[in-house]
């Protein structure tokens, strides 16, 4: 943390700009020594400055260079940044000079670990830095914003003082064991106060599952035995010829893959190889994976044919993805209808066709439907999303039996305190209150290079 690092920031190839940036105590007075422009050392923070960056008489590149002085900046140190020309050659030139002047090479992430250390952001709002750059559609950016804004870690913050607060009155009763009457409202005041933190971390971890969706998408599998039209229901969610489309059974012999956006979340779409029992060595690996996404997927868009009876394939598909969340589509309206569909399945269905666009819409208002996507639309995408954290969120949920246990046999209070500390210390580790050094290394190496 005494040293300064540097990395480029921008994308490497050929553009119009990249970015080196620089961060620590000698970070102006290290880009000072390759600048032929104004006195870097002598300049007011956030400022730019036209110049050229040399290589002792040789002049590297024309650039801007932007002085940020600390504490006001990302890392809460002094940042310079260098606008140099897109190109390999420079950026690399321009990086090389500054690592030959003083600089070390930053680490993945370094950045938003320094603004991290230093208390910029807590944890959470640097684990969103990260979704906001990865982020694949607009839905993702906002709950990215709203981590990076605080909004979401504001949720543990709050559970995390009214924990506090328990802690607290526990503490009296134990300083003051002989007052019988601050022991009973001590007992009364900690389940009244657990109701509420459950039901609180409830709702939180619950609501996680719309932020896991709106950041990961929904992994769909599209499955059925050949020729129920599965390559045709994926080209029209698609709007595009994704895949080969004949009347000749297992044409899709491997899995064809594509991605659609509805309403802000991201479907990531696998058209399967027919299922059937086949001699075809090939066709026969392909039934293979298919069969493996089944446990993989989020959805299963299980298509069977109008047009036919079911056969004992259409059974032992229905029998496979009975549990898995699953749309049950009845393709090939057009056709004479002779499926023999039973009542509970003839209810879960919907029926398409592929022969018009307008088609498949039924199909994507299911989906909207099962995902409550127009509830999310109206949302204010304040959730959390990162598995990290939702993981030591169910961790802490599960504790909360066992203190209402203890309750109810009246343990000792000092007992059932052991138990509320860990729920506290857990949430702490989710917006880095607490943490360990070997956790947030491992987190912040998994940043791009310059971030």
């Amino acid at each position: 943390m005494n040293d300064t690092i540097a990395a480029i920031s921008t994308a490497l190839g050929i553009g119009a700009i990249s970015i080196i940036r620089t961060s620590g105590k000698e970070a102006i007075e290290i880009v000072n020594k390759i600048f032929k422009g104004k006195d870097l050392t002598k300049v007011d923070s956030h400022t730019i400055h036209y110049g050229f960056i040399i290589d002792k008489d040789e002049i590297i590149d024309e650039v801007l260079v932007s002085v940020m002085k600390a504490p006001k900046t990302f890392t809460v140190e002094d940042v310079v940044e260098i606008n140099c020309h897109g190109g390999i050659a420079t950026t690399n030139k321009v990086l090389e000079l500054l690592l030959r002047n003083g600089c070390r090479m930053a680490e993945p992430g370094e950045f938003t670990k320094r603004a991290f250390l230093n208390g910029r952001i807590n944890l959470m709002e640097a684990e969103s830095v990260m979704d906001l750059i990865n982020g694949k559609t607009d839905k993702a950016r906002k709950l990215a914003i709203n981590g990076l804004r605080g909004l979401t870690s504001n949720l543990i913050s709050n559970l995390r003082k009214e924990i506090l607060e328990l802690i607290a009155s526990i503490e009296v009763n134990i300083d003051y064991p002989e007052y019988k009457d601050i022991e009973e409202k001590t007992l009364e005041d900690v389940k009244t106060s657990m109701d509420s933190i459950q039901e609180k971390l409830t709702k939180i971890v619950k609501d996680s599952e719309n932020g896991k969706l709106i950041k990961e998408g929904i992994k769909t599998v599209i499955l059925g035995k050949p020729n129920v039209g599965k390559s045709s229901i994926l080209n029209r969610l698609l709007d595009e010829e994704k895949a080969i489309v004949t009347d000749i059974e297992g044409t899709t012999r491997d899995i064809v893959e594509g991605q659609i956006n509805i309403n802000g979340i991201l479907l990531d779409i696998i058209d399967t190889a027919g299922i059937r029992k086949t001699k075809d060595i090939i066709e026969q690996k392909g039934v293979e994976k298919s069969l493996e996404l089944i446990d993989q997927a989020n959805l299963i868009i299980m298509v069977l044919n109008n047009n036919e009876k079911l056969t004992l394939e259409d059974k032992e598909l229905l029998e496979k993805t009975k549990n898995k969340k699953r749309i049950l589509v009845v393709n090939k309206q057009d056709l004479e209808t002779k499926i023999d569909l039973d009542k509970e399945l003839e209810q879960e269905s919907i029926k398409i066709d592929t022969i018009h666009q307008e088609g498949i819409l039924p199909l994507i208002n299911k989906i909207k439907e099962l995902f409550n996507m127009e509830e999310l639309e109206n949302s204010d995408l304040n959730y959390i999303s990162n598995a990290r954290q939702i993981s030591l969120l169910k961790q802490a949920l599960e504790i909360i039996p066992s203190i209402y246990q203890g309750l109810k046999d009246h343990l000792p209070i000092d007992m059932i305190e052991i138990d509320i500390k860990e729920i506290y210390n857990l949430l702490g580790e989710v917006n880095g209150e607490s943490y360990s050094d070997e956790i947030i290394d491992q987190l912040f190496s998994q940043f791009c290079l310059g971030k």
